[in-house]
């Protein structure tokens, strides 16, 4: 029964939202809000930016709510506005960046990110470069195969995988040397 309450509350939210009840806005923004500003950070690393891009998303969230359907996932609908909110601004910026530039990866394996903080892994990503970083968060996190990914940048399939393998090879090239560092400092 919470289920369908809760998804009758919703509904009802969205359907008052539509009417541009501000309250109703309100709920909605309080609730996707602290959600939405993680999947905007994942793409813009600085805070102030991914910060602004979460409020560019609920501005065209809010203008656009009466084209949300009611199939599927609500949470979803406003999280695919929030990517292309942050697609959108990295393109603007020129900051997306498709590069073919190889990392070395020096052969050392991973055994276990166990011991690894969710704060270092996301510094990590933080640091890759942003085509990368781009194609590996639409991908890993968001789940988007790569057709959709390549439809999305406007770029081949055989570039999203390519781009998604290098983000591998950097990332894993780039926790051995956090790792290393570590050990040394101690």
């Amino acid at each position: 029964m919470k289920v369908i309450s809760l998804h009758n509350t919703t509904s009802k939210l969205i359907k008052k939202a539509c009417k541009q009840d501000r309250e109703a806005q309100k709920e909605i923004f309080e609730e996707y809000s602290p959600k939405m500003l993680g999947v905007c950070r994942q793409y813009v690393k600085d805070d102030y930016h991914a910060e602004e891009m979460m409020l560019s998303g609920f501005f065209k969230v809010f203008t656009n709510i009466d084209k949300f359907k009611f199939q599927g996932s609500f949470e979803g609908w406003i999280r695919k506005i929030m990517v292309n909110t942050c697609l959108t601004y990295l393109k603007k910026k020129n900051i997306l960046e498709l590069t073919d530039k190889e990392y070395v990866f020096d052969g050392q394996s991973i055994d276990s990110l166990e011991n690894t903080s969710v704060e270092d892994i996301q510094k990590l990503i933080d640091k890759l470069p942003n085509g990368y970083k781009v194609v590996f968060n639409l991908y890993a996190i968001e789940g988007y195969k790569h057709s959709e990914i390549a439809k999305k940048l406007k770029i081949s399939e055989s570039t999203s995988k390519s781009q998604l393998f290098k983000a591998r090879k950097w990332l894993q090239a780039n926790y051995i040397k956090m790792n290393k560092l570590e050990n040394e400092g101690r």
